[in-house]
């Protein structure tokens, strides 16, 4: 078998993948970016595992651990943004900036009351 093919095939996933994480704004879409940048490093696993001919197929072994922490990781992240959405109505990634505090102008003394008084009443 030639290593070329599953080699170049994973190098566009990856690519197509990393595109999608840096270009997309939806968070679902996102996470399936993720999933293909994932898929593309277990078809190299499982390309160099079969190419080397290995014994105890590590490659695939190391296949295996990485879907179920795919799996753990899609299944968080999507109750993530689910909840994300519940709460704002949107999963737009840039427009999640609401849990970074302000920071203070110069001049003005940070107002330790208002965090303290927003702070006793979410308790």
């Amino acid at each position: 078998m030639h290593l070329v093919y599953p080699a170049v095939l994973a190098a566009l996933l990856f690519c197509v993948g990393l595109y999608g994480v840096l270009a997309r704004r939806n968070a679902i879409l996102v996470l399936m970016s993720v999933e293909l940048m994932l898929n593309a490093v277990n078809l190299n696993l499982v390309a160099f595992d079969v190419w080397l001919r290995d014994e105890l197929h590590a490659g695939q072994a190391l296949t295996l651990f990485t879907i179920a922490i795919a799996a753990a990781e899609i299944g968080i992240g999507m109750a993530i943004v689910l909840l994300v959405y519940r709460n704002r109505g949107t999963a737009d990634v840039d427009r999640l900036r609401d849990l970074h505090e302000d920071e203070p102008g110069p001049g003005t003394a940070p107002d330790h009351a208002d965090r303290d008084e927003k702070a006793e009443a979410a308790a």
